[in-house]
């Protein structure tokens, strides 16, 4: 009996040791795994922050580095080129630079032409050429000349104002989106009345804003050129038909020195004709004042 009880009281013991032992694994268990779940929430929130930075920063990251590519793939300059030359032959230059120009698909905006007299010719061109043959039709038109006198390419970059001007665009046309949701929902007619000026006033900026965007997309999307183009002629006198007809020329001289010969017989028959009598008188006179002084000076021979 005694051995019973020794056996019962240390078989007590080993449970109570035992259940100890099961509370404080089951309480380090319990902690383990809270402490697992808490490392576990915490990573889950930390990775749910990291998701909602990366979804926050990334497309704006992304989205600056695709606005920087359209902006350089769609920079928007401005060019113009003076060109100032001397030509052999005008005409057959201004014919083959239009020929390029509309093989370039551009076109000619002017055409001015000065002559001064037959030795000088100059005229001047304004050209609109697509911008990506800018500088071929530059070349091509340099190609032209005997001597390139002046030559001046400018560049104006624009991109800025443009984007501005989108930027103000999609601005304007948003308040006039609101302003018509106000004009459907407005029953007072004075709400109506001043919803109109603003809408008006609205509407008119967002055309002058569409027309300065249009004027720079055309002047960016063609290019002028404008070339002052120099001829200078050497004349050559043109001999006429009558400098060459010599034997009629001799002719001609000829009877009209015979003309003049005769012409002048004829005035001294005349003169002598119709002067006859006082011609006789004074003849005779003469032969009167011939005899006298012959007279006279006999006398004085022989005193």
């Amino acid at each position: 009996m005694r051995l019973s009880k020794k056996a019962l009281s240390i078989l007590l013991i080993v449970m109570l040791f035992g259940i100890a032992g099961c509370t404080s694994d089951n309480k380090n268990e319990s902690a383990k795994m809270s402490n697992e779940d808490k490392s576990v929430m915490d990573s889950a929130q930390s990775g749910k922050s990291e998701e909602s930075l990366n979804s926050t920063e990334l497309p704006k990251r992304d989205k600056s580095i695709d606005t920087a590519k359209v902006q350089d793939n769609n920079q928007m300059v401005i060019y113009q080129a003076e060109l100032e030359l001397r030509v052999k032959s005008f005409e057959n230059a201004v014919q083959s630079l239009e020929d390029k120009a509309q093989g370039y698909g551009g076109y000619i905006a002017e055409s001015n032409v000065t002559s001064d007299g037959k030795e000088q010719v100059s005229g001047r061109l304004n050209l609109r050429i697509p911008q990506a043959h800018f500088q071929e039709f530059v070349n091509d038109a340099q190609g032209q000349a005997a001597e390139v006198l002046q030559r001046t390419i400018n560049g104006q970059d624009v991109t800025e104002e443009y984007v501005d001007l989108e930027s103000r665009l999609k601005s304007k046309q948003a308040v006039e989106e609101r302003l018509l949701s106000f004009m459907k929902n407005a029953v007072k007619t004075e709400d109506l009345l001043k919803i109109s000026a603003d809408l008006a006033s609205v509407q008119e900026e967002i055309e002058v804003i569409k027309g300065r965007m249009k004027y720079l997309e055309n002047q960016t999307s063609f290019s002028t050129v404008n070339i002052t183009l120099h001829e200078r002629k050497v004349v050559i006198p043109n001999l006429e038909k009558d400098q060459l007809n010599t034997w009629e020329k001799t002719q001609k001289q000829f009877m009209k020195s015979t003309n003049l010969l005769l012409a002048g017989l004829s005035g001294i028959v005349i003169f002598i004709l119709g002067n006859l009598p006082i011609l006789i008188i004074l003849v005779l006179l003469g032969i009167l004042v011939y005899l006298y002084y012959n007279k006279k000076k006999r006398q004085n021979n022989h005193e």
